[in-house]
């Protein structure tokens, strides 16, 4: 075993910390406050190579592995987490499940634009009536000739409004069945596909989340992806990789709300000495710390397996839910050590304290998590 970063991620980790510090951090709190969306920001990611992380090189993409890919999330998550989670929804939901189940057509006409951050990524299996019971899903896909022809909607997904392709999932069988589902790719601007509400949220402001509608929206065959009736059982794939990404995402704002308290604990003087002096304020950093290590040796255990090949249901859902549950944990402990400082937006901390919620839900609960993990380790 080695736990120390190699060459290359130490220089993809310092790149993702330079970017975010150039050009994420002096607009966190102007893009949050206005709910703006950065669709510019991520064609600059584009360049720096952070939309086409687990891309191979011959598609345009880094060609880099989940360990680079957890590396560069957190770093950005450090300064803004909602630019973090665009950025995993975009790379492991979008660009992933296209990347997995794509025929050579479909890879050459989509990913490089994906990757070069050119056009942005949406995924779409969430609907109203179905959270975590995707399976009994409305939205339906009924073949006509060489045409699939999708009605239904599609809410709480992010870029459902500036993506310009979204994978979505379908139902072409009977609800309920896991094999009733398939996967199609449909570009913004196809007739009958248009977006609807833009949710107002609590955090994650500036990461774009909106509804899908598509209304005898006529899909050519040649963008479905896979095989008919595999959509679901291709988003449970996906879905093992993208909870590495929401895993990162909340190991980057642990980081972030734990790094922003031990700079003011050490700061902050009462009494005649620093606040970090106190028993009480010194444990709760210790208690922070330790979550945070174990949160992200978890992910990287999670990582290896997933660049190995190797099947990571279990371990992905474990590192999701931990991390996500600590960086909760970490970000209103962050709150009490500054005191009413905390609560006001002059400090950082507020908002990753808002922010952080998001992590335990988004991608499966937290009570899905403990399903996956009940399931396997019951078998």
């Amino acid at each position: 075993m080695n736990f120390d970063y190699s060459e290359t991620q130490k220089m993809v980790a310092e790149s993702a910390r330079d970017f975010a510090q150039q050009y994420i951090l002096p607009h966190v709190m102007e893009w949050d406050e206005a709910q703006t969306f950065p669709v510019e920001l991520f064609k600059k990611a584009g360049e720096f190579g952070f939309m086409g992380i687990l891309v191979p090189e011959e598609l345009g993409g880094s060609g880099l592995g989940y360990h680079e890919y957890i590396a560069v999330l957190e770093e950005i998550s450090k300064v803004d987490p909602s630019i973090g989670l665009s950025v995993a929804a975009h790379n492991s939901l979008c660009t992933n499940h296209i990347l997995s189940f794509a025929n050579e057509d479909q890879l050459q006409r989509w990913i490089p634009k994906l990757a070069s951050g050119e056009w942005i990524g949406a995924w779409g299996l969430t609907e109203h009536n179905t959270g975590s019971d995707a399976g009994g899903m409305n939205t339906t896909a009924v073949k006509e000739g060489d045409y699939w022809v999708l009605n239904g909607a599609k809410n709480f997904i992010t870029h459902g409004k500036s993506g310009n392709i979204a994978v979505v999932i379908a139902r072409t069988g009977e609800k309920g069945d896991s094999h009733g589902m398939t996967a199609f790719a449909v570009e913004k601007g196809t007739p009958g596909f248009s977006s609807g509400k833009k949710e107002n949220k609590l955090g994650m402001r500036a990461s774009e989340t909106a509804e899908m509608i598509f209304s005898d929206c006529r899909i050519p065959d040649a963008n479905r992806l896979g095989e008919v009736g595999d959509g679901f059982i291709q988003s449970m794939k996906v879905l093992d990789g993208g909870r590495i990404s929401i895993g990162a995402l909340s190991l980057g704002i642990a980081k972030g709300a734990y790094e922003a308290a031990l700079k003011y604990s050490k700061e902050r003087v009462q009494f005649g000495k620093p606040i970090s002096e106190f028993q009480g304020i010194s444990f709760k950093l210790a208690d922070m710390a330790t979550e945070i290590e174990a949160s992200e040796l978890l992910l990287h255990k999670a990582a290896f397996l997933k660049n190995e090949g190797r099947p990571v249901t279990k371990l992905g859902a474990m590192s999701k839910m931990y991390a996500s549950e600590v960086c909760v944990k970490v970000a209103t402990e962050a709150v009490q050590i500054h005191g009413g400082y905390g609560y006001t937006k002059d400090f950082p901390v507020e908002k990753f304290y808002r922010d952080s919620k998001l992590c335990t839900i988004g991608e499966g609960t937290t009570e899905i998590q403990k399903l996956v993990i009940s399931r396997k380790i019951l078998k």
